[in-house]
């Protein structure tokens, strides 16, 4: 194995352990993850004033056109009942989402986009893809194609 002097290597090739090609790809997955993710943040808050939490949840009743309950939307998240709660309280006032009460159960509400929530979370998801697109920049078709097959391996591995 060839190393580079300890200045000119970045944080994820400094791994030290029999096992360092595994644990600088890790580190190089997970940094290549934080930075893609802090690019979307970063465009949601400055193009649409909007967090990824409230973009995530309105992703998933854009998926489901009749509405999720709040339990489910907490599942699918994967956050606390109060944290959707917090989102979808902020996204009924503005307009975006609409509470309605579930039949047969008093506890229950259904929530779902309101058409200028349909409309605004068009134009974030579309912002949204073109943020992923860019990130991706620097690979071909083929390369892309090959790394997502790669992961998938991983992945596969994993269950």
């Amino acid at each position: 194995m060839t190393t580079a002097p300890l200045d000119t290597l970045d944080l994820e090739a400094r791994a030290h352990s029999e096992h360092a090609h595994e644990l600088r790809l890790w580190l190089r997955l997970l940094t290549c993850s934080q930075l893609i993710e802090k690019r979307v943040r970063t465009g949601l808050r400055e193009q649409f004033d909007t967090t990824l939490p409230r973009f995530d949840l309105m992703a998933q009743l854009e998926r489901h056109p009749a509405g999720l309950k709040m339990k489910e939307l907490s599942h699918r998240l994967m956050v606390t009942g109060g944290n959707v709660t917090g989102i979808t309280d902020q996204l009924v006032t503005e307009g975006l989402v609409e509470r309605t009460e579930v039949e047969g159960d008093r506890r229950a509400f259904r929530v779902r986009l309101t058409e200028r929530g349909r409309v605004s979370f068009a134009d974030m998801a579309q912002h949204h893809e073109q943020w992923i697109v860019e990130a991706f920049d620097g690979l071909g078709s083929r390369e892309i194609d090959h790394l997502y097959k790669l992961l998938g391996k991983v992945k596969g591995g994993l269950k």
